[in-house]
């Protein structure tokens, strides 16, 4: 089952932010995620705030999701009033947002056109099982406005999908990718997950080729992660799988980062990997680079201004929020200035285009000096004032990140 929901400070039943937190609001990137929690069946890695049919349980359904969905997104209009930017990027995940009607999707969007309006040339994605959509159902979201499809392909190999209790056979997400191109996708994002017990070297080259052929201008790449509650992790713990092997996995990273290079498209993120940067997930971007978004659905969690907040987790006690006429926020949290810096610095310096180095503490600075002799930060970048890891550098950001966030305090 899903993980449990952190505490924090109670939220007021109209949604209404700390005082302070609008400052600025429209000078920072505004995207929107919605999170749609349905799935067909709980892959057995997954941890996702999702639910099947038998575990919703009453007061809450997939036909009636979409307008409970909407009716948060006008909550989030009136919380954030006039400061309220045109969005500029709108992510759909889950779960399975391809389990609802294409039209519900289109609905969703439209809704938050209406309330907030849409920049010129917004990104508009959603994430679907390959299996789980049809020609008619791409074309209905390409016509709503849908501008990114990103399917979660895994592996090719058939027995990594059945330890990961993937639904879909090994080439219908290559099938998929061409019926988005078709419906007029231009930019179109594969998943996949390396590291998976059972798989080969070998098997992990496979995938990464069919992915290629298939022709996305995006791909991410993730090592599996076991995650406590999880099928999975039961499976492990019962000596039925081995435990992923970290030098493995980074095995798995330099195969990737060949092939994929190769391929023509090149990392921008520790895990992406994109065709130039008009096909870089924007959204995600967004997240990265410190902009403010909304998150609508069950779990969701959103940030605008340094305010931090999640939703209650079950559908059902969501759609009884709203229909009160509350918000269906959880609890939430004010960053303080120290916690927002290192949040920037664990995630910018994931990226290609690092992270300045005067905007570290003075610590992290001396630490940085030793990773550039270590050979984790790029020499060039360095010398006009950024860190940018190297190819080993990104292997080990993790343990360079809570080095450096050590000058924090």
């Amino acid at each position: 089952m899903p993980s449990v929901l952190p505490d924090g400070d109670p939220v007021p039943a109209s949604g209404a932010l700390p005082s302070g937190a609008l400052t600025g609001l429209g000078s920072r990137p505004f995207g929107f995620y919605v999170h749609v929690p349905f799935c067909l069946t709980r892959c057995g890695y997954c941890d996702f705030n999702t639910y099947t049919a038998e575990e919703l349980g009453p007061g809450a359904s997939r036909r009636d999701y979409a307008d409970t969905v909407v009716e948060e997104v006008r909550l989030a209009r009136r919380v954030l009033g006039d400061a309220a930017p045109p969005v500029e990027t709108v992510f759909f995940g889950g779960g399975t947002p391809t389990l609802l009607p294409a039209a519900d999707l289109v609905r969703i969007l439209h809704a938050i056109g209406a309330e907030f309006g849409l920049t010129p040339g917004a990104e508009v994605t959603t994430e679907a099982n390959p299996e789980s959509v049809g020609p008619a159902h791409l074309e209905t979201l390409r016509g709503g406005g849908f501008t990114r499809m990103s399917f979660g392909m895994q592996s090719a190999a058939e027995h990594v999908l059945r330890v990961l209790d993937r639904r879909h056979t090994p080439g219908r997400a290559a099938q998929a990718v061409r019926e988005a191109r078709e419906a007029g996708f231009e930019h179109v994002n594969l998943d996949l997950i390396y590291g998976t017990p059972g798989e080969s070297d070998d098997d992990w080259r496979a995938s990464l080729d069919a992915a290629l052929a298939a022709g996305p201008d995006h791909v991410s790449a993730y090592s599996l992660i076991v995650e406590d509650g999880t099928r999975l992790a039961a499976r492990i713990r019962r000596g039925e799988l081995p435990m992923p092997d970290d030098d493995v996995a980074a095995d798995r990273y330099l195969i990737a980062e060949e092939r994929l290079s190769a391929a023509g498209l090149s990392w921008y993120e520790i895990s992406n990997w994109a065709a130039g940067d008009e096909a870089r997930c924007r959204h995600n971007l967004l997240y990265w680079t410190g902009g403010d978004w909304w998150g609508a659905g069950p779990g969701a969690h959103s940030h605008v201004g340094g305010t931090r907040w999640w939703n209650v987790k079950h559908p059902a006690a969501y759609a009884a929020r709203l229909a009160a006429g509350a918000s269906p926020a959880h609890a939430r949290e004010v960053l303080a200035p120290s916690d927002r810096a290192v949040e920037r610095l664990m995630l910018e310096l994931r990226l290609a285009d690092g992270f300045p180095l005067p905007d570290l503490a003075p610590g992290a600075r001396t630490s940085c000096a030793r990773a550039l002799a270590d050979g984790l930060l790029e020499v060039e970048p360095f010398k006009r004032g950024r860190a940018v890891l190297t190819l080993r550098g990104r292997l080990l950001a993790d343990a360079l990140t809570r080095d450096l966030a050590l000058a924090y305090g």
